[in-house]
């Protein structure tokens, strides 16, 4: 998996730009938001995402690892793939994504173009406790599953495992005594997916 990507931006659309890297010009797609905050010539480092299928590869970029790592975990609700995915991204931020699905709020989510009733209550039902607090929020008790347990599959997401495999490996780990330590539980976690 590509991680990030890092060259001079060479061209700016609604929902892509084109980073010049080494000579190549790479189209990344990305949110509205992303390419407004972008502009030619200028030196640009992006979190990506590459899909690949049979008829393509299309990257994914984002300007920070969060945004990436929301835009992954959305993909394993089913019925959503990247396009809506990244829809979704470019009408709420993470944050509000996080308080949407907390706050069982189908009609914000219906809000997405693509995303239906149905589609909003499979996202509220599937990302339940998956995608973290939103800032400013009450900081979870790192001792319970959702807490510890989320950081830890954010970090393996970010770091560019897929979020079925992150999942996998964080379900696999013993609960800790006492205060969680992340670092280590995450270290743990690269260990066993080392070994498979």
């Amino acid at each position: 998996m590509i991680a990030w990507v890092r060259g001079t931006v060479s061209a700016v659309a609604s929902s892509s730009i084109v980073l010049d890297v080494g000579g190549f010009g790479v189209e990344v797609h990305c949110t509205p938001a992303t390419s407004l905050a972008v502009h030619v010539g200028e030196q640009l480092m992006v979190s990506t995402s590459l899909v690949v299928r049979e008829d393509g590869w299309t990257m994914y970029g984002f300007l920070d690892a969060d945004e990436r790592a929301t835009f992954q975990i959305v993909q394993t609700v089913s019925g959503i793939g990247p396009r809506i995915a990244l829809t979704l991204l470019g009408t709420l931020t993470p944050d509000e994504l996080r308080k949407a699905v907390a706050q069982d709020d189908v009609a914000a989510l219906t809000k997405v173009p693509g995303i239906g009733r149905k589609g909003a209550q499979r996202l509220v039902l599937e990302l339940a406790d998956r995608l973290g607090p939103a800032a400013g929020s009450v900081e979870p008790d790192f001792g319970s599953t959702a807490g510890w347990q989320d950081s830890v599959r954010a970090a393996l997401v970010s770091l560019g495992w897929q979020s079925t495999v992150a999942e996998d490996a964080v379900q696999r780990l013993p609960a800790p005594e006492g205060e969680p330590d992340i670092g280590a539980l995450l270290k743990a976690a690269l260990m066993s997916l080392d070994r498979r």
